[in-house]
């Protein structure tokens, strides 16, 4: 079964707009404090205050996005690729989920499907595992890193 990179919609969670916008403003308010940081004590503060409130709003939009993951949306024997999280997450065998980074080791692209077993590459055809993410077919050389998942109440988190 072929999983196009798709970004899980339950109604639930944020949608990727959201999700971008939230990380653009956390993003700006940081930088725009960090300007600030060489005006003294005060602004160097302030700038510490954004960056903590920068890192807060990213990690509460992974995992709003993390919680978007359903059980269902991942077939036994394939998986499925976050764009918006740039993982992957599997389930080589009925109820065994694993997730992995979705940037491939050789050169950074994205990977794009899940299908017989393995996670490919639309780049140079570089295929992963589904069950321990190692290197089936180059040209990547290194397994892609595996993530930690969490599943609750029918749903998946990804860190």
């Amino acid at each position: 079964m072929t999983t196009r990179t798709q970004t899980p919609r339950t109604g639930d969670g944020p949608t990727r707009r959201e999700t971008m916008r939230v990380a653009g403003l956390a993003g700006a308010a940081a930088v725009g404090a960090a300007g600030l940081a060489g005006c003294g004590s005060d602004a160097q503060d302030a700038a510490r205050n954004a960056e903590s409130a920068a890192d807060s709003a990213a990690s509460a939009v992974g995992s709003a996005a993390s919680d978007a993951i359903q059980t269902a949306d991942v077939p036994v024997g394939g998986g499925m690729v976050v764009e918006a999280l740039k993982v992957v997450v599997t389930q080589p065998t009925d109820g065994d989920y694993k997730a992995f980074s979705a940037v491939c080791t050789h050169q950074g692209c994205l990977v794009d499907s899940v299908e017989n077993g393995v996670i490919g590459c639309p780049c140079h055809g570089s295929q992963f595992d589904i069950a321990t993410g190692d290197v089936v077919q180059g040209p990547a050389t290194k397994p892609l890193p595996e993530k930690q998942v969490t599943v609750s109440d029918g749903g998946i988190s990804v860190t």
